[in-house]
């Protein structure tokens, strides 16, 4: 169970802080249940959510190490752009994709959708509606978590992880 105050992964939300937690009754018959009253960082608005909902993925927020790591890893990650003409088919493959709520998968499909971008521009070709929109929902759900693990504004997450590249790149390997 959460603590009041911490920071969590609300589904398709995002990042939440849990601001209170509170019992109440929904109605006459049911009985009183548990629930988390959630802030969303980058959204406004509060969420209620039962404290045994099995429906909405929840979890803690990724360590500033793990954000690192993660970083570390983007050079080793070949991204692999995925075509359909079946809108259909292309929105389910995403969907599926962003369901595994996980930053790895996250940060593979906002670079494969990027990959897709620039090979289409270079192509002088339109980048798809859904294309894009599976790609800006990967980019804001990664770079919040990456915001809060690394304890900086979600606008300064692109440069940071620049940076980190850049410094990464710069250092010699030993064998």
């Amino acid at each position: 169970m959460y603590q009041t105050g911490d920071l969590i992964l609300y589904g398709g939300t995002g990042v939440c802080r849990v601001t209170e937690i509170v019992t109440k009754k929904t109605g006459r018959t049911e009985p009183e249940r548990q629930y988390y009253v959630l802030e969303p960082l980058y959204q406004t608005g509060t969420i209620t959510t039962p404290v045994d909902n099995d429906k909405v993925f929840t979890r803690p927020v990724i360590s500033r190490d793990e954000a690192m790591e993660l970083i570390d890893q983007i050079p080793t990650i070949v991204p692999e752009v995925y075509y359909n003409q079946n809108l259909q088919q292309l929105e389910n493959h995403y969907r599926a994709k962003m369901e595994d709520h996980d930053c790895l998968s996250l940060l593979r499909l906002t670079m494969s959708t990027y990959r897709k971008k620039v090979e289409r521009e270079e192509k002088k070709l339109k980048f798809g509606a859904v294309d894009r929109r599976y790609m800006e929902r990967a980019e804001n759900l990664l770079y919040g978590e990456l915001a809060v693990a690394l304890g900086i504004e979600k606008d300064s997450v692109q440069q940071f992880i620049a940076q980190r590249l850049r410094a990464l790149a710069a250092v010699p390997e030993t064998t």
